[in-house]
């Protein structure tokens, strides 16, 4: 019976993802719903690339500080599990800071560190410039600076 939901939940996943692009069923209501839904369904069970997606989701489109923490939650489960997108999301929202948490410079290099190793060429730039500027707890330091900049340059940047 398991594997019958979690088959169930693959295939309505698909269907959300595939739905999202409609501009207009994306307005409506109830049908938003249902998606948002779905995509939280397979977050919960643990399929990273949802993760990824609806973090991303709830940080940009969700309404209130419940859906950025959520967000947030979401993302940093994809980024530990190897996430370049997630990985590089977190490491702007660390320098960015919020209402409840300065800039912090050293947990930003920590992210795009992870995505610049996962092959995410901004972050490895973003990273690079962190390192050349220093910053927000974070000491310049130009030998790192100037690492990250030839591995952004590898990625195509």
């Amino acid at each position: 019976m398991a594997l019958w939901w979690r088959l169930r939940a693959r295939l309505g996943y698909g269907l959300a993802r595939k739905l999202v692009r409609s501009r207009w069923l994306v307005a409506q209501p109830r049908a938003w719903r249902w998606m948002e839904g779905q995509f939280s369904r397979m977050a919960n069970l643990g399929y990273v690339p949802a993760q990824s997606f609806y973090g991303h989701l709830l940080m940009f489109r969700g309404t209130g500080f419940g859906a950025r923490e959520e967000g947030l939650r979401l993302l940093r489960q994809a980024a530990q599990a190897g996430d370049s997108k997630a990985a590089y999301q977190l490491g702007v929202s660390s320098l960015a800071g919020s209402a409840t948490q300065e800039p912090d410079g050293q947990e930003a290099a920590r992210w795009w560190t992870l995505a610049a190793q996962a092959g995410h060429p901004l972050a490895a730039r973003k990273l690079a410039d962190l390192y050349r500027q220093g910053g927000h707890g974070l000491n310049a330091d130009a030998n790192l600076a100037e690492r990250y900049s030839r591995r952004a340059a590898e990625l195509g940047l």
